[in-house]
């Protein structure tokens, strides 16, 4: 555990200091849970952003673009049910005054029994050896037992009572775990209570005849009230679908672990439109689907896991997270969700005009039913950048702080070094630079010995460094060095180009 809040820690720092992520308007002490992407950063989440988006929308012909206004109708948070149950369920501890969602304390207590019996399982793996049957053992060791009878009780019984809105009963839960504040270690709580997360805001030129309007919790309902424009715009076909992303807001009191929960955010959607009775044939597809999605990228099979929610949202019939191994534990990386056709049909009865489609095969009008999926754009770039960010022993007995970012999402993709800053090496780094700077984001770097420089662009993720010699003069060929391997080999100035492609080429991570 400390082990994982110290590499929480290198993350963070690691993230400022090589332009990946600032506190916002920091000269001024900063908003709580509110960031800025620096230079890197902005590469990098425009990088997730486009790897989502191709696989989503150009790599399938039934589902197309949208970007909605973030500001919409009021009436369209009435329909959605976010006006009268968009809440989380909050608690304040009185020694340290510190605000807490109870459910969050419920499900990082249920998260450190699972850590414990990873920890007992890990353990015993290292005494028994090759032999180790990880499954058997898992089902008959009595530690290991209790921690996931303890574990699964607690989540059950929280589901139980957030689904019969028993805050009272949420909170005796807190005290019977004997869950104590992390700040302070008190456990004397005050009574559990619901707080609406929507930001509120006002539309119009004065006081007297503005509009009450909020900023958007979620980017899906943009989608929803859209619905009918973009099937008869783009003449689609039942099933197809519809992807966005886009900023939402949410007035998180608990907003905490870094970029992992923050006030202002971005989502990558797709909600997916079905005939009534096919939702759990794609509800699978699209958990499969995006497994694999997330798997493509080589982070680690290991680090990824579902959970399916014991409480559902009064929309859903189905749903799954698609968990991810953060530094501080497994957490929600993406949602897949059954959504049914409460969606369409709230918007119809609060609208009044009509959200269905004519089924031509079945000859009929229904509403569809949804089957959506939605990501975090911050929380990808967590997971990505937490994963990647590493550590590493060298043979000579040195080490090496590494970001061994996929090269598909690395915000540079190259670093061009000339050995010196004379003798015409320059002059050629140069024109290889302009050569590349229209098919990849490449840097220029002459500052420092070529060893520092490498690091310096290990620290930064780029995964490839081009480095111009004096022989480069003579053969016409440059030193390509690998970021994750750090091998290094002579090529020909016209194949640099060809390597680069080999690794980041779009066709040869999603194929």
């Amino acid at each position: 555990m400390a082990q994982q809040e110290d590499h929480f820690k290198k993350v963070i720092s690691h993230a400022k200091e090589y332009g990946y992520i600032f506190g916002s308007s920091e000269i001024y002490d900063g908003l709580s849970a509110v960031y800025d992407y620096g230079q890197n950063g902005v590469e990098l989440k425009k990088n997730i952003r486009e790897y989502w988006w191709k696989s989503m929308v150009q790599m399938h012909e039934n589902i197309v673009g949208l970007d909605a206004a973030i500001f919409m109708h009021p009436t369209t948070w009435k329909a959605s049910g976010h006006v009268d149950a968009f809440s989380d369920p909050l608690i304040d501890n009185k020694d340290s005054k510190k605000r807490y969602r109870a459910d969050v304390l419920v499900e990082d207590y249920a998260e450190k029994l699972n850590q414990k019996a990873e920890k007992e399982i890990t353990k015993a793996a290292k005494r028994f050896g090759e032999s180790f049957d990880r499954a058997q053992y898992e089902a008959t060791n009595p530690r290991v037992l209790g921690y996931r009878t303890k574990q699964k009780d607690a989540t059950a019984r929280l589901a139980r009572l957030l689904e019969a809105d028993d805050l009272a009963g949420v909170k005796a839960l807190i005290e019977e775990l004997e869950i104590a504040c992390p700040l302070s270690g008190s456990k004397n709580w005050t009574d559990v209570r619901q707080f609406n997360l929507m930001f509120g805001t006002k539309l119009g030129a004065s006081a007297e005849t503005a509009t009450d309007l909020y900023l958007r919790p979620e980017t899906a309902q943009g989608i929803f009230v859209n619905f009918l424009n973009v099937q008869k715009t783009g003449r689609m076909k039942i099933p197809f679908g519809i992807a966005q992303t886009g900023k939402a807001f949410r007035n998180e009191i608990v907003a905490r672990q870094f970029i992992f929960r923050m006030r202002e955010f971005e989502q990558m959607e797709m909600q997916f439109f079905v005939r009534p009775g096919e939702e759990m044939k794609w509800y699978e597809y699209w958990k499969e689907t995006r497994l694999n999605w997330h798997k493509s990228l080589g982070l680690g099979e290991d680090n990824y896991r579902f959970h399916d929610h014991e409480k559902l949202a009064h929309y859903a019939n189905a749903a799954a997270d698609i968990e991810f191994n953060f530094p501080f534990g497994f957490k929600e990386l993406e949602g897949i969700h059954s959504r049914t056709d409460f969606d369409l049909k709230a918007h119809e009865e609060h609208s009044g005009k009509k959200l269905q489609f004519f089924d031509p095969e079945l000859n009929e009008n229904y509403v569809p039913y949804v089957v959506e999926t939605s990501i975090g754009l911050d929380r990808m770039f967590l997971a990505v950048f937490s994963k990647s960010l590493q550590e590493e022993q060298l043979e000579n007995g040195s080490s090496r702080v590494v970001l061994k970012l996929p090269a598909i999402l690395a915000p540079t993709k190259a670093a061009i070094l000339p050995l010196v800053k004379k003798d015409g090496l320059p002059e050629i780094a140069r024109k290889l630079m302009e050569d590349l700077k229209f098919d990849y984001n490449v840097v220029y770097d002459e500052k420092d010995a070529v060893g520092r420089r490498y690091r310096r662009q290990d620290a930064a993720g780029t995964p490839f460094c081009i480095t111009i010699d004096h022989d480069t003069k003579e053969d016409g060929m440059v030193t390509v060095r690998h970021r994750d391997s750090m091998k290094q080999e002579r090529v020909l100035i016209e194949k640099v180009k060809e390597i680069i492609e080999t690794q980041v080429s779009y066709k040869v991570w999603m194929s």
